[in-house]
């Protein structure tokens, strides 16, 4: 007999199930915080400063996800009106040791990190004399241990708040599903806290998916997960090199295993922002000998967060939908219109492959590549899809 197929269980992802998922910017006071958040959304929101907390309340804007495939669409439809894909970005206020026992801006900065599905944290890892440093010199390593254990006092604080509500409903006693449901919650929630207490982060162990739903509800700030973005000096960037980089990659391999690691330029970002035309900074990269890492950051995120394109397309528009990877033919129609999710009969789908390959909708058509799918449809990355609804609605 042929050997059992064995079934590589996926990792059940923590985070809430929507397509509008804010990220935010976390770090240390003054390592370059708000220069990347106006570089990155090309805006003059933030408050770049030279002295501690100079963002008090988060600035939030939207990110265009950079797609060269929308591009070709573009160029093969010529629409009237283009809408890319977006991620929504805080710029949060700069974090100082003591902040889960309240120092600095302490619970005001918590709770906005609180509010958001994922985390940029950045790491200064460049010396200059006319930036202040919070911690009166540079060292990356230990800014993380800040930053780490800050998160994890404030996570213990609400785990052990979370524990005493679940204690309470646990001694009605009796045998009732519900008293039953509330000491396993209470065997999760203790085993949090020791994880927590012996140095971990939520975000980076294997649950099961009646513990996600737990875990979703107690909105821990390590159960998001982390990019971690490390600000080098121009020149550093460009040769690749940084006496730093290794005990950095060393500290998240041990404690935020998995998460990705993006060294970068703030102040190189911060020159190609001003550039105008794509052209010119192509120009200057080329002059400099490297390129801007803003379009992997963003990218990256998303593939963090799950998130997924799918396009739709004509010679009225072209735009790209966010969703859920997974997600299934009907709930992709209904994050367009909510009435085309609730009436919907069927999905044409053209693979975007197809369409670059024989030029247009008629041809896919003509070769019999043209795809018409069902509820059960789970809608893969690049799709372009037309959703066919009752009562008229079509999409």
């Amino acid at each position: 007999m042929p050997p059992k197929k064995v079934v590589e269980e996926k990792k059940v992802l923590l985070g809430r199930p929507g397509n509008n998922l804010k990220s935010g910017i976390v770090g240390l006071a003054n390592v370059g915080k708000s220069t990347f958040f106006q570089a990155i959304t090309r805006s003059p929101l933030g408050n770049p400063a030279n002295y501690p907390f100079a963002t008090i309340d988060p600035e939030e804007a939207r990110v265009i996800v950079p797609s060269d495939k929308l591009e070709k669409l573009v160029e093969i439809y010529k629409p009237k009106s283009i809408v890319p894909a977006h991620i929504t970005l805080y710029d949060i206020a700069g974090l100082t040791k003591g902040a889960s026992a309240g120092e600095g801006l302490g619970n005001a900065f918590l709770s906005h990190i609180r509010a958001v599905d994922a985390i940029y944290q950045v790491v200064r890892c460049f010396d200059d004399a006319e930036i202040i440093h919070i911690e009166g010199d540079v060292n990356p390593v230990r800014d993380l241990e800040i930053i780490s254990n800050e998160l994890r006092l404030k996570d213990i604080e609400f785990a052990e708040k979370h524990l005493e509500s679940v204690l309470k409903l646990t001694k009605k006693g009796g045998q009732s599903l519900e008293v039953k449901q509330k000491k396993e919650e209470a065997v999760l929630v203790e085993r949090i806290i020791q994880l927590l207490k012996d140095g971990n982060r939520v975000a980076n162990q294997n649950w099961t998916p009646k513990e996600v739903e737990v875990i979703n509800s107690m909105l821990l700030l390590t159960a998001k997960p982390s990019i971690y973005l490390i600000n080098l000096s121009e020149r550093d960037y460009v040769r690749k090199k940084n006496k730093h980089l290794a005990s950095i990659k060393e500290w998240v391999d041990k404690y935020s295993p998995g998460d990705v690691i993006i060294p970068f330029s703030v102040s190189l970002e911060e020159k190609l922002s001003h550039l105008e035309t794509d052209e010119e900074r192509a120009e200057e990269e080329e002059k400099i000998g490297a390129k801007s890492q803003l379009p992997k950051i963003i990218l990256t995120m998303r593939e963090k967060l799950n998130l997924q394109s799918f396009f739709t397309a004509g010679e009225d528009e072209c735009r790209a939908w966010t969703v859920r990877k997974g997600t299934k033919a009907p709930q992709c129609a209904g994050v367009i219109h909510g009435d085309l999710e609730k009436t919907f009969i069927q999905a044409l789908v053209y693979k975007y492959d197809d369409i670059i390959e024989y030029g247009d909708e008629k041809a896919v058509q003509a070769a019999g590549k043209l795809q018409i799918k069902g509820k059960d449809y789970v809608v893969e990355p690049d799709d372009i899809c037309f959703f066919k609804a009752g009562a008229g609605k079509n999409n």
